[in-house]
């Protein structure tokens, strides 16, 4: 039996970029978690700590940085594939990289009724998130694009059932056709390789009609299960864009419970909750078309994100 070295990747995670664009009065910012990942043959490192072959994690720190001042960041999109063909076509030991970004949301501050120029404040919405792919040499070179979010949190004070499930001896879940959902959603979908390769491809609106597809699809959808409203949500995505080949939900339920108020000599009318943090149920699903290409290695994760 012989003992050898597996899979291995390695890279900086989590460097903190912040972009401002300074061209005119009235300022822009791009704010950014990024982290990379290069694949290639380092098993000299690995075996007999021979570092000829690697570049190091703090020279992919400076990349990043300098990248964002050369490259820009017009989306998190564009600005990772950048790195990522950075590291595969410039860096000669390295066969493949994985870049993964989280962006932080801001909102201009409003003074005396109007948007500040260089003011902003961090506003509590979801993290956008991405994750771009780039394994290979030219015309064989594969580039693969999961765009995505996370901490997306909704709540519906009606419109939601849940009953006739199934029960045993140990079940104590009353059954209900009326209740509140809620949810932290994370989502991530993965391109098709046509709208990747175009460099003209709005990143940006694509990403904002996926993110109002989920909640209008959350609101109007009347539910009988967090799954199915899973279901419906990658379905009218996938619909609306045949640049996507497949959608990945993970949606902890938020379980709120109806507080007994006979006690005090009132009655709840679905008006009064406690909201239970954990433990809660966890709903997974992934929506494909029948006839998507092979994901490859585009979801393997980094080292950052999952």
């Amino acid at each position: 039996m012989a003992i050898v070295l597996g899979d291995h990747q390695y890279g900086k995670a989590e460097s903190r970029v912040v972009r401002f664009e300074r061209e005119t009065a009235r300022h822009e910012i791009r704010d950014l978690n990024v982290s990379t990942s290069l694949r290639g043959s380092f098993a000299e490192a690995h075996l007999y700590g021979d570092q000829s072959q690697i570049l190091p994690t703090d020279t992919q720190k400076n990349t990043a940085y300098a990248y964002a001042k050369s490259v820009g960041i017009a989306s998190i999109e564009q600005y990772g594939l950048a790195l990522a063909r950075h590291f595969v076509d410039d860096v000669e030991p390295v066969s493949g990289a994985r870049v993964e970004i989280e962006e932080y949301a801001w909102q201009r501050a409003v003074v005396d009724g109007k948007e500040h120029d260089h003011t902003w404040l961090r506003t509590g919405r979801e993290t956008r998130t991405a994750a771009v792919s780039v394994e290979g040499a030219g015309d064989e070179q594969r580039v693969d694009v999961i765009a995505g979010l996370k901490d997306l949190v909704m709540l519906k004070s009606t419109g939601s059932e849940f009953h006739t499930f199934l029960s045993d001896e140990f079940t104590t879940l009353p059954e209900t056709r009326d209740r509140v959902l809620a949810t932290s959603l994370v989502a991530r979908w993965r391109y098709i390789s046509a709208a990747v390769l175009d460099a003209d491809f709005a990143w940006d609106a694509a990403y904002a009609s996926v993110h109002d597809i989920m909640i209008t699809q959350f609101a109007t959808r009347h539910s009988l299960a967090l799954q199915q409203t899973l279901w419906h949500m990658g379905k009218a995505v996938l619909a609306a864009h045949p640049e996507i080949a497949e959608i990945r939900f993970a949606a902890p339920n938020k379980h709120h419970f109806l507080v007994d108020l006979e006690p005090f000599g009132m009655e709840n009318l679905g008006e009064v909750f406690y909201a239970a943090d954990r433990p809660y149920g966890l709903i997974q699903a992934t929506v494909t078309r029948d006839d998507a290409p092979d994901a490859g290695s585009a979801w393997n994760p980094g080292a950052g994100l999952a």
